[in-house]
């Protein structure tokens, strides 16, 4: 097997060109191959076109896996700062919005042309539109057999995405070389994604579609305070979309709809302030007008939303908080991969070295970014994620 290239890289994504480029500047020789049409569809889409490439406050504990260390080891060895620096060398300008999260002041399509450009320096080659029939392993290395014909290299790097948004040509590809070489893959979902209702909750909230609150969702001992979004389907936001990685159908999903506050201390302190206002006026002020008089007609009738805040006892009243504290969202489902960003779940990490990304089971075997049981939170964490991974591999190939 003559081999004219050293490493080839399937996925022109943002783990694959971290790690092509990385690679090609230490003088490898790089193929990368994508089946669309153009390198980094999903980077170009992402944070609504101005791409939020990375969170200065990314640590371990933002990410989900079946083994919690296993990215600590690439986090560390590659930064926020540290791709800040590539960024600001090639001139890009950019803000923080909130909560750590960077975004591009102009276009996604800038952080593109910065991988290609780098790639290019490197002496990379990209060959798009080119898909992957079968890899094959021997001693000698790995060969592929494309839609152009056959290519070959002692190391292989895979790096083409999980299951989430289809319509970027997402597949599971990735999982299926990774089960043709022996590893094992965790069961895979939607992450960071809508939240579905049926039956009467969405019958509830339907024709309140597009109606934003700040909420904090807590599910299974997590909490994310941000806003919800009510839609057609069910619910959206930042809120649901970081807690819908931790439900899964069944679980106990609660709202605080007034998050940072003391539900009973604002009841009481309206008490003093406007005895003679009706409690869903009170509410009509602390929250969204048609959400609240939804929730006095459906969840609060029994304490008769019509009566002044004066008429109302104590004990009421902390009952009446408790569920604006903890309002249940009995949610069916997730609207899936067509509209989620991250695949949770994917290639085991038991069986990869956490400082390579190298396969443990098959020499010059790599995986890296979203095909790799290692999913981040919304806001950055995952491009983070993709370039630490590819960093660690290509620093390793």
């Amino acid at each position: 097997m003559s081999h004219s290239h050293d490493v080839l890289v399937i996925g022109g994504g943002a783990a694959g060109l971290m790690c092509a480029l990385t690679a090609g500047r230490r003088g490898k020789r790089v193929l990368v191959v994508e089946h669309a049409n153009r390198v980094g569809k999903k980077i170009l889409m992402s944070g609504g076109g101005r791409c939020n490439f990375t969170n200065t406050g990314t640590t371990p504990a933002n990410y989900l896996s079946a083994n919690p260390h296993y990215c600590k080891s690439a986090l560390a060895r590659y930064t926020p700062s540290d791709f800040i620096d590539l960024v600001d060398r090639h001139g890009i300008a950019w803000h923080e919005k909130e909560l750590g999260q960077l975004f591009c002041d102009d276009s996604s399509k800038q952080i593109v042309k910065m991988l290609l450009d780098e790639c290019e320096a490197a002496g990379v080659r990209i060959e798009t539109g080119c898909s992957v029939e079968r890899a094959q392993h021997a001693d000698e290395g790995f060969r592929l057999h494309t839609t152009r014909g056959s290519l070959s290299a002692p190391a292989l790097v895979v790096a083409c995405g999980g299951l989430s948004i289809p319509s970027m040509g997402a597949s599971g590809f990735g999982y299926e070389l990774a089960r043709q070489f022996g590893h094992a893959v965790l069961p895979t979902r939607a992450g960071l994604v809508p939240l579905t209702l049926t039956g009467k909750h969405q019958e509830h909230l339907q024709d309140l579609s597009g109606v934003a609150l700040p909420v904090e969702a807590n599910c299974n001992g997590r909490s994310f305070r941000n806003f919800m979004l009510i839609t057609h389907r069910g619910v959206s936001g930042p809120s649901i979309l970081q807690v819908s990685s931790y439900w899964q159908p069944g679980d106990d999903l609660r709202l605080d709809l007034l998050p940072g506050q003391d539900a009973l201390e604002v009841l009481q302190r309206m008490q003093r302030e406007r005895p003679a206002a009706e409690l869903r006026t009170v509410l009509g002020d602390l929250l969204p007008k048609r959400f609240a008089q939804r929730l006095c007609e459906v969840w609060l009738p029994q304490w008769k939303p019509q009566r002044p805040m004066k008429q109302f006892n104590l004990p009421e009243l902390k009952q009446i908080a408790a569920q604006l504290q903890a309002w249940p969202l009995i949610a069916s489902g997730t609207e899936g991969y067509r509209t989620a960003e991250v695949t949770l779940g994917g290639v085991d990490t038991d069986e990869l070295s956490s400082s390579t990304m190298q396969s443990k089971k098959v020499s010059g075997l790599y995986f890296i970014g979203e095909v790799v049981d290692v999913t981040g939170w919304l806001g950055g964490y995952n491009f983070q994620w993709a370039w630490a991974s590819g960093h660690a591999a290509g620093n390793a190939v």
